[in-house]
């Protein structure tokens, strides 16, 4: 039976951190628009900044989903789920809002990932999500799985861009800076990395 928190810490917390993989759901107003699930799981690229704040790194990709979505009503969800020791389910209901790089607190943000080089895997933003309703359920359903590694795919192929090229691709893809739906996605060009001391 599940149980609902009022805080993201204790068991909350320890669970949902030590997990490798997370996923988001978003969706438009429309009734009609499409809904979103999105996988997110490069280790270190999570956060919980306190009790009712987390923050995920968002990264080069083929589509702005998530983010256009944010943009037009800033409804979200995250589910983590056990692939391993007892079985659970947490999900975090709340509102979410993606800060981009020219955001004033974009440099503070990032102190929340210090295992993360912003310039290899195509950063594009922070999306930080205030928790409204924290539950969590029995995953008795959900298979075991083993973590192996991160893939490594991503970093190989994003680590060689720089700015001007990240924006050429995303210039070229379909659904960067439009959402399937037509909603405004990524804000293109995209702003430079702010610069480290």
């Amino acid at each position: 039976m599940g149980k609902s928190y009022e805080r993201i810490d204790g068991k909350v917390r320890t669970f949902i951190e030590a997990q490798h993989i997370f996923f988001t759901a978003t969706a438009p107003l429309d009734g009609n628009g499409t809904v979103n699930i999105s996988p997110k799981g490069l280790s270190g690229s999570f956060a919980v900044l306190d009790e009712r704040t987390i923050a995920y790194l968002d990264f080069a990709g083929s589509n702005a989903e998530t983010i256009a979505h944010l943009r037009e009503n800033g409804r979200i969800t995250l589910m983590w789920c056990a692939f391993d020791g007892p079985p659970n389910i947490v999900r975090v209901h709340g509102r979410g809002e993606p800060v981009f790089r020219d955001d004033v607190r974009w440099a503070e943000l990032m102190g929340y990932f210090p295992d993360i080089d912003a310039t290899v895997h195509g950063l594009r933003a922070i999306v930080v999500v205030t928790a409204e309703k924290i539950r969590d359920t029995c995953g008795f359903a959900v298979p075991f799985m083993t973590y192996d590694q991160d893939r490594t795919l991503h970093s190989s192929r994003f680590a060689r861009d720089d700015d001007e090229s990240l924006d050429t691709y995303f210039q070229k893809k379909e659904h960067i800076a439009t959402s399937i739906d037509g909603l405004p996605g990524l804000p293109l060009p995209l702003p430079p990395l702010p610069r480290t001391e």
